[in-house]
């Protein structure tokens, strides 16, 4: 099941509608592109030749993000970053913006390394599941990250930053800059919003130091969109860990059984995709919108589809799950998956974070 605004808008884009006053809207919003990516470039030349203030950090910035919407799986890289740094003895702080919280774009510390300070509520989803996966990470929000690190740096001492979803937030400067495609679709079909997933033109690839393709399968070979040092990788679901609590799982215990899955997340469908492809039969989904916030509506409406399939299990993601806690009786027998990222030729990806600290 999928928010029919979303399948709308992806099979107008894709060409896919066939009805005249699609074809209409379609033209339309292909003339608006226009003038929109004419904007970004100029936007980007004026941070490039300095008409534009872009600041730097007093130390080294690493930035991780993505020029297409959707998800590109960038929690799990800033998450892999996080615990590479932390076990070099490297005090990390991520930098966010804490999009879909009640606090976004305010400044808080939402982890010191130590505690908890902000809930997932008002944090925003990822900021929260970063904190609460690493052991050791602080996490900052804040809608100017210039002025967030240097809040973090007074209270909190970090010797890295690590800038999340940072690929066009150019007011701050970056030592290190990380662009993650999708393996399957790297441009995203290379149209901009709003006749496409780009956020900003495709050559804005060549501001990257490394490319990330993410969600490689076997057998796969991205297309090159840039002559930039890259590696691959691709995402592994290690295990199930209840909702309500208790040691992790295999994915073997939902084999056979009945199951639903529900995400709110930038792509449910590549979720769901991994769970069959780890061996879980999904009887039914249910994708909300990315950083949905869950109340007694979306809540309902899970039980109303677990129980219309007659499923005896629910699965969900991280993401997810950091937002449901208040929920965990009525949910039941419902586990959130484990996903880890393994890398490929990660060669070029290491030097450059070694070189960083040398």
């Amino acid at each position: 099941m999928k928010l029919p605004s979303e399948h709308y808008y992806r099979e107008l884009v894709e060409g896919k509608r066939e009805a005249v006053r699609d074809r209409l809207l379609l033209a339309l919003l292909r003339a608006l592109a226009v003038p929109y990516a004419g904007v970004l470039r100029l936007r980007a030349a004026f941070y490039r030749i300095g008409l534009l203030p872009s600041h730097r950090l007093p130390v080294p910035v690493i930035s991780v993000g993505n020029i297409a919407l959707g998800g590109t799986g960038k929690t799990p890289v800033v998450a892999w970053l996080s615990q590479y740094l932390i076990k070099r003895g490297k005090r990390v702080a991520v930098l966010s913006r804490g999009y879909g919280g009640s606090a976004e774009g305010e400044l808080h510390i939402v982890c010191d390394g130590k505690s908890m300070l902000l809930p997932p509520e008002a944090s925003g989803d990822e900021p929260y599941l970063l904190a609460q996966k690493v052991p050791g990470l602080m996490t900052v929000i804040g809608a100017n990250r210039y002025r967030a690190g240097l809040f973090a740096l007074k209270e909190l001492q970090p010797d890295v930053f690590i800038l999340d979803d940072g690929f066009q937030h150019l007011r701050l400067k970056r030592d290190l800059d990380i662009l993650l495609l999708d393996a399957k679709r790297p441009l995203a079909g290379g149209r901009t919003l709003p006749a496409g997933f780009l956020r900003e033109p495709a050559g804005a690839v060549q501001r990257a130091d490394l490319i990330v393709y993410t969600r490689c399968v076997p057998g796969l070979v991205p297309e090159p969109v840039a002559q930039k040092p890259a590696c691959r990788s691709s995402h592994r679901l290690t295990g199930l860990m209840p909702l309500a609590g208790g040691a992790r799982v295999g994915l073997q215990s939902a084999a056979g059984a009945r199951v639903t899955a529900f995400s709110g997340i930038a792509d449910p469908a590549g979720f769901f995709d991994l769970l069959e492809a780890g061996g879980v039969r999904l009887t039914a989904t249910l994708a909300f919108p990315d950083h949905a916030s869950y109340g007694e509506d979306e809540i309902a409406a899970i039980c109303r589809l677990r129980d219309a399939s007659r499923s005896t299990v629910l699965i969900t993601t991280e993401k997810d799950a950091v937002k449901l806690a208040p929920y965990r009786e009525r949910l039941g027998n419902c586990f959130v998956t484990l996903l880890e990222i393994e890398f490929e030729e990660s060669g070029a990806l290491l030097d450059k974070l070694d070189k960083l600290f040398r």
